[in-house]
């Protein structure tokens, strides 16, 4: 039976815990940042259309390097391009300290995406080759659930320390906590984890057309190039709208966050088991994108409760703090996201790398599913900051709610139309040897 014990368990194996270390210094860094998002559109005053930037700048270096950087994980040493992953956040964090503009944050924005690129793509590669081959689903359910539980430590630790502290001190212990991963990559992780193979295909177009071939890949290309809109917009403009929209400090949005982040850690390991033991991965995909999608139509009714739900004060930090509905409000919708991405992301991940096995390129598949996420990802943002901006925030959202449902409901017609084909096929192929 699946057991949230069990993936604690895997922080037994040196390795694994090594890999932890670095999902847990990305993820923290990431939820971190996206709370200081929201200080910095207030401290400059930016439009939808700037806000949308924050997200699509840190998402088109990573559609350009993608690819080139899949096939030099497969064919080269990853734990090197751990080590280099990290200390390209040591300086993205330095780089934030040093911001006075708008245009600064886009900029290292920039930076902090070849980053995460590399950490995402060479750390998901490498747990799942390195992962018994019946336990996929575990290794990488597991490995996503640190990734949340720091994630919940950057929601909550960061968000007190932008609070009390200010960028500058919440950027150094950011620092400390990553270049503590860069010592356990360097001590614990075995050299080549990912047995770079000089196959010149493993990561070359032939590979990768060949991938796009199988009907599961081509789905879910499909499916993440429009859910990542929807999902995109969530991240982005919602701890922005915390912000300009009702006041919400640092901390209180840190705790907006956090809900969605508890349900996604305390759940993810879980589901991973189950997919597992139950098969059928592409139903959690759908039901999981379904449900984020349902999270992100309630966002909006954070304006309703706002104004109907008696504000809960208390005194904490040298002074007052007020939780209005929309704290309460926004506080449930991402806890239904968090429950939502448990259920879709061990499935969808799995899925990537069963694919990627059959040609020796887990990474060339990782690097397929990282790029149909960038390509909306890129357009994403500032699409939905332009509704935001010229339109309505209610409109902006359930517009990102929309391309959430239609992506779903484009998946589960592209994955059951190709399994009818490849099902034809196989019963010709049985008649013809009959």
């Amino acid at each position: 039976m699946a057991q949230f014990g069990s993936s604690v368990a895997l922080l037994r194996d040196r390795e694994f815990a090594a890999l932890a270390g670095t999902a847990f210094a990305r993820s923290q860094a990431y939820s971190t940042v996206l709370i200081a998002l929201a200080l910095y559109a207030g401290q400059y005053d930016t439009t939808g259309t700037v806000e949308g930037l924050f997200g699509t700048a840190f998402a088109v270096v990573q559609l350009l390097i993608v690819l080139p950087l899949g096939r030099k994980i497969d064919t080269g040493n990853a734990k090197r391009w751990l080590l280099g992953g990290l200390l390209v956040n040591v300086v993205v964090f330095f780089g934030f300290i040093l911001v006075d503009s708008a245009t600064h944050v886009i900029l290292v924005r920039m930076l902090q995406g070849i980053g995460a690129s590399i950490l995402w793509i060479t750390g998901s590669t490498v747990v799942g080759t390195i992962a018994p081959d019946d336990q996929n689903g575990r290794w990488l359910g597991s490995y996503n659930q640190v990734a949340a539980f720091s994630s919940l430590a950057g929601d909550v630790v960061g968000g007190y320390l932008l609070f009390t502290q200010g960028f500058t001190l919440t950027y150094l212990v950011l620092t400390g906590v990553t270049l503590g991963a860069f010592v356990l990559v360097f001590g614990a992780l075995r050299d080549d984890p990912g047995g770079g193979t000089e196959n010149d295909a493993g990561g070359g177009l032939d590979t990768l057309k060949a991938l796009l071939n199988l009907p599961m890949i081509r789905a879910l290309v499909v499916f993440r190039l429009a859910f990542s809109v929807g999902k995109m917009a969530v991240i982005i403009f919602l701890p922005i709208l915390a912000r300009t929209e009702f006041g919400t400090t640092a901390f209180a949005i840190g705790w907006i966050l956090a809900g969605g982040r508890l349900t996604k850690a305390l759940t993810q390991g879980y589901v991973g088991d189950l997919t597992d033991r139950v098969g059928k991965k592409e139903y959690f995909v759908v039901a999981g994108a379904l449900l984020y999608g349902l999270g992100t139509a309630l966002i909006p009714l954070s304006y309703y409760f706002e104004g109907t739900i008696d504000p809960v004060r208390f005194a904490a930090f040298g002074g007052e703090q007020v939780l209005g509905g929309a704290f309460f409000s926004l506080f449930a919708a991402y806890m239904i996201l968090g429950i939502a991405d448990s259920i879709r992301l061990p499935a969808s991940m799995a899925l990537f790398v069963e694919e990627g096995e059959r040609y020796d390129s887990v990474a060339s598949a990782m690097s397929l599913r990282s790029i149909s996420w960038k390509v909306g990802q890129v357009a994403g943002p500032v699409g939905i900051g332009a509704i935001k901006e010229y339109v309505s925030t209610s409109v902006a959202f359930y517009t990102a709610a929309g391309f959430i449902v239609v992506a779903s409901m484009v998946f589960w017609f592209v994955f059951r139309r190709a399994s009818a084909r490849a099902e034809a096929i196989d019963v010709d192929a049985d008649l013809a040897d009959d």
